[in-house]
């Protein structure tokens, strides 16, 4: 029998469809901005912010776009899926700059369909459609640092 790989210890237990939702919003502004990442995420089962570094503010119409993305590919039924790789397989895929310096060698990870890859430890839905809406509450802009509040509407996930 094959011993699994240690990983990297996880302190939170998310609330699986707004982790999801994350990666999606994520995968989002990377592809609408070219941004990195969210650096400064708080994840909540009710109502959770992120933090994006971007030059400018994004425009109510831009808002409304990331919106309309985010509930386009969790609307597409995607499979949330999971791939254990070493650190130089993953860094073929994957940004690996927030992960600690003692880091496994071994990474976990997460694949929404073809929409978004990640390493990540935390806890996830198997489908997009476990999700739910995504809303975008308030957003503000400063020094940088587009703050964004969001929650999920209708979430049909029920926990195992």
């Amino acid at each position: 029998m094959q011993q699994e790989s240690q990983l990297n210890a996880h302190n939170k237990a998310e609330f699986p469809p707004m982790h999801t939702a994350e990666h999606i919003l994520n995968g989002t502004m990377v592809k609408m901005f070219g941004c990195p990442r969210s650096r400064n995420a708080h994840i909540e089962r009710k109502k959770s912010k992120a933090d994006y570094e971007l030059a400018q503010a994004p425009t109510e119409e831009q808002v409304r776009e990331i919106e309309n993305r985010v509930n386009e590919q969790i609307a597409r039924n995607l499979d949330v899926t999971i791939e254990f790789m070493t650190r130089e397989q993953a860094a073929e895929l994957v940004d690996l700059s927030k992960l600690p310096a003692d880091a496994s060698e071994t990474l976990r990870i997460v694949r929404v369909g073809d929409y978004d890859n990640c390493a990540c430890i935390g806890a996830h839905v198997k489908n997009t459609g476990e999700i739910g809406t995504f809303r975008i509450l308030t957003h503000d802009f400063a020094d940088g640092r587009w703050r964004m509040r969001f929650k999920l509407e209708n979430c049909p996930y029920v926990e195992e």
